[in-house]
Parts: structure tokens; sequence; C-alpha cells
């Protein structure tokens, strides 16, 4: 597997992007402030993340998914891993990322790559999206606040 910067003329994975963010809105939004990578396997794109630039010493992870039907094959831990290594070669010293409440395997990921939990944004995904979103049988409302030093 190979994970790359997409090229600028090279076409959004956007049914990727909207496996982690239903927003086609807010996803179009941050990529245009960002840069996006993918990976890719046999030269089929299966996982994304977006970076984008918070401050002058911290980038954030504003999306990052994985190709449904390659779940469980540790290629989201790569994508992290490839965000942070990528973060640092660019002389950032901090990278933050956000998730729902209600993402439970995301958090863990996230926390098994060293992030820690620095706050909560409470109903984030209520007041930034129309329609509610549901995941592990619980209500997303409230964006968990990760961040990690690198």
């Amino acid at each position: 597997m190979e994970i790359r910067k997409l090229l600028r003329d090279e076409q959004l994975p956007m049914d990727l992007l909207l496996l982690a963010d239903p927003s086609r809105e807010m996803v179009e939004e941050y990529v245009a402030n960002g840069q996006c990578y993918v990976a890719e396997l046999d030269g089929i794109i299966v996982g994304v993340y977006v970076l984008a630039k918070l401050d002058a010493k911290t980038l954030e992870i504003m999306n990052v998914a994985v190709e449904e039907s390659m779940h469980g094959r540790g290629i989201g831990k790569k994508l992290i891993v490839d965000a942070i290594q990528t973060a640092q070669e660019l002389g950032y010293m901090a990278i933050e990322i956000g998730t729902g409440n209600s993402s439970i395997g995301q958090l863990a990921l996230y926390q098994k790559c060293g992030f820690r939990i620095e706050g909560v944004i409470q109903d984030f995904f209520v007041d930034h999206y129309k329609e509610p979103i549901f995941e592990n049988g619980i209500q997303c409302r409230d964006m968990i606040r990760l961040s990690r030093e690198i």
C-alpha cells in the first residue's frame, strides 16, 4: 500500500470522504483549505485523509476514512501515522483531530496513536449538520477534540 498526496488534477475520492463526514458542503470547504492524501492498494484508492493548517504550529486531520470493505486491516492506523509523520516533516509541533462522541472505534484508534482528549465542543454536530447522525446506536451530538505533540 502506498500513501501519497492527491494530485491537483485528480478527482477527489468524495465517496470515501463522505464516509467520515456526511456533509458534502463541509467536506468541500475543508478540502479547499487543506491537502488531501490517499492510500492506494493495487492502483485503487482505499483510504483518505485531509490535513489543514490550524495555526503556525498545528495541523488538523479534518477527515480520515477507509473503504468499508477494507476495515480491520490496519489502514486507518497507517493513515493516522502517515498524517503525523507528514506534519512532522512539514515542521509542525502538534496535530489535532476531532471526532463524534458516538465514534467509539475512532476514539480508541486516535488514543492508540498517541492523541489525548483536549476538550469537547458540545452540540457541534447538532448545530452544524442538517440531519441527525447516529453511530453505534448513539446520537452524534458533541465533538471530542484530541491533540498530540510531534
